[in-house]
């Protein structure tokens, strides 16, 4: 599984909050990215979908700038990773959306937005096998795994080395 550069540097940015020497200060895009190197009007956009989700208060104005919204330890990574990434759908029989019942989805349960397509467009994308396909519920079945561990976890669970971290982000 492979996460996007967006949903890597979401969680970057939550971790740089989480581990300010003073949490209670503000602080701004411009000094995250900078910390970690990357573009500033990109993580405009990823920070601005944290606030929208929840995870970021913005304070305007002059002394303005961005904060937790919530504890580390009410932010989980999987409920997050689930609502920031674009697109889990890891092979082509998963990637145009349909309306599609438990059954094609064999015994697994999740709320990922995972979609199968109709055998008749599968077709038209060329994979002859999909009527008779095991690989595609193999494929869910570890993405499912993949975000049942991220849920097992908070962004105060990868902070236990906070102050090694505030050293690295802060110097």
């Amino acid at each position: 599984m492979r996460l996007t550069n967006y949903s890597d540097y979401a969680l970057r940015s939550l971790i740089y909050l989480a581990v300010r020497p003073d949490p209670s200060l503000l602080a701004n895009i411009s000094d995250i990215a900078d910390s970690y190197g990357i573009s500033k009007s990109h993580l405009t956009k990823i920070i601005h979908q944290l606030g929208q989700l929840g995870y970021i208060e913005s304070v305007r104005g002059k002394n303005g700038g961005i904060r937790l919204a919530r504890a580390s330890r009410d932010i989980n990574l999987g409920v997050l990773i689930k609502q920031i990434e674009p697109d889990f759908n890891l092979v082509e029989c998963f990637a145009v959306p349909v309306s599609h019942n438990d059954s094609e989805q064999g015994d697994h349960q999740t709320d990922l937005p995972v979609t199968f397509i109709e055998e008749e467009k599968n077709k038209s994308l060329g994979c002859v096998i999909s009527p008779a396909c095991q690989l595609k519920s193999v494929f869910f079945e570890a993405l499912t795994a993949f975000i049942n561990v991220l849920e097992r976890y908070t962004l105060a669970d990868i902070l236990n080395n906070e102050d090694e971290l505030a050293t690295l982000l802060f110097r």
